[in-house]
């Protein structure tokens, strides 16, 4: 601001004069800027904090029961041979899916078929004598009346056919069992499944009395899981499956990879006292062969379905220490923290209870730096929300 000074006298009191004179103008032009300089600007509205919106989705959500579950083959056998003998041939290739009837591995039949022929061989000599005595028998009781043969050597004759007519009945016996040996020599597959890897290769003699077997076979399609659950479970279980076959899930060990779907087929007799579990059993299709025998998987059973039922993101709902909440968008772009009751939550999804409304607006993401009527700005849509 400028400083005048005035003299007085002469000179000085001129330019005092002028001066004075300028002053209203100069006032009338310098103090109205002063005064708006000095004067407070309005405030400001408060930036919304960014976050992330989504809406909530009615949606049909199945009620699961969660478990770990061990695929069982529906059929296994060890293939062993029933007889002594040398192998001689193998007819298969380690992995091969087979049909029940196909050969797998030929014992050296050659003593087997000896042994037949030996019961072959008596039989047919016990028939021969059979017919011959069988003939006598019929001359004697001819004779006997006239007096010409006793009624002794008649009875002698009559054991004699008797006798042999057992020894035919003895060798038939023995060609039949003969024969079964013989058959076994030929092992075939007695189910249809896929072979594991061969542990007796050709020329090892084999006994029926070994322990270990030649190669296992199992029947992957159809196949089982088996798994547990709460004994708690139990009721719930037996009424829905009286109902209705109830659906049974199989997941990868990432519990997101869907592997394949079954029906529950067995719910075990007794509960585990120990566990305080009792095991099930599900029966699956396998057409792909994505369960395997020993694999271990997550199971879901799947109880019912809740129809339309609101759903938000998972990272939606956030716990405080009374509880579940949300941040629910007003119409005005401020938020009401507001309790939720929580159903359930899976594959990323909570389902509501109550406490939010299909098609309400909520925070999905950035709840962090909310609080209760805070102003909010929406961001892109997180991924699976809808905004």
């Amino acid at each position: 601001m400028n400083k005048v000074v005035i003299a007085v006298g002469g000179v000085a009191a001129t330019a005092a004069v002028t001066v004075a004179a300028a002053l209203p103008q100069l006032h009338g032009y310098l103090w109205p800027d002063v005064k708006a300089a000095d004067a407070p600007a309005p405030a400001a509205p408060a930036p919304g904090v960014p976050v992330t919106g989504g809406t909530v989705e009615a949606k049909d959500m199945p009620v699961l029961l969660n478990g770990i579950g061990t695929v069982q083959a529906y059929n296994m056998v060890t293939i062993k041979t029933r007889v002594d003998g040398q192998i001689v041939k193998v007819s298969f290739t380690e992995g091969q899916e087979v049909k029940a009837g196909e050969p797998l591995i030929q014992i050296d039949p050659r003593g087997f078929q000896a042994a037949l022929e030996v019961a072959q061989a008596a039989k047919a000599k016990d028939e021969a004598q059979l017919t011959s005595a069988d003939a006598d028998l019929d001359r004697y009781s001819k004779l006997v009346g006239s007096g010409f043969q006793t009624r002794q050597s008649y009875d002698q004759q009559k054991a004699t056919v008797a006798q042999l007519q057992a020894a035919i009945k003895g060798d038939q016996a023995q060609i039949d069992a003969a024969q079964v040996n013989l058959d076994y020599t030929d092992i075939r597959a007695p189910i249809s499944g896929r072979l594991g890897v061969r542990i007796v290769d050709v020329g090892n003699l084999v006994h029926a009395s070994d322990n270990s077997g030649l190669v296992t076979i199992t029947q992957t399609k159809p196949i089982y899981v088996n798994f547990t659950l709460p004994q708690e479970n139990l009721h719930k279980i037996h009424e829905k499956q009286e109902q209705n076959q109830l659906k049974v899930q199989a997941y990868g060990s990432d519990n997101v990879t869907l592997l394949s779907e079954g029906k529950l087929a067995v719910i075990d007799n007794t509960v585990d006292q120990a566990t305080g579990t009792i095991r099930l059993k599900a029966t699956f299709g396998n057409a792909d062969e994505r369960l395997w025998p020993g694999e271990f998987v997550n199971v879901r059973l799947i109880l019912n379905t809740r129809k339309s039922v609101p759903t938000v993101p998972q990272q939606t709902v956030q716990v405080g220490p009374n509880g579940y909440y949300a941040y629910v968008i007003k119409a005005d772009d401020t938020v009401e923290r507001r309790a939720v009751d929580v159903a359930a939550i899976q594959d990323g999804v909570a389902v509501i209870n109550n406490g939010l409304q299909p098609g309400e607006k909520v925070v999905v993401d950035g709840q962090y730096r909310l609080t209760e009527g805070a102003r909010v700005r929406l961001a892109a849509p997180a991924p699976g929300a809808s905004g």
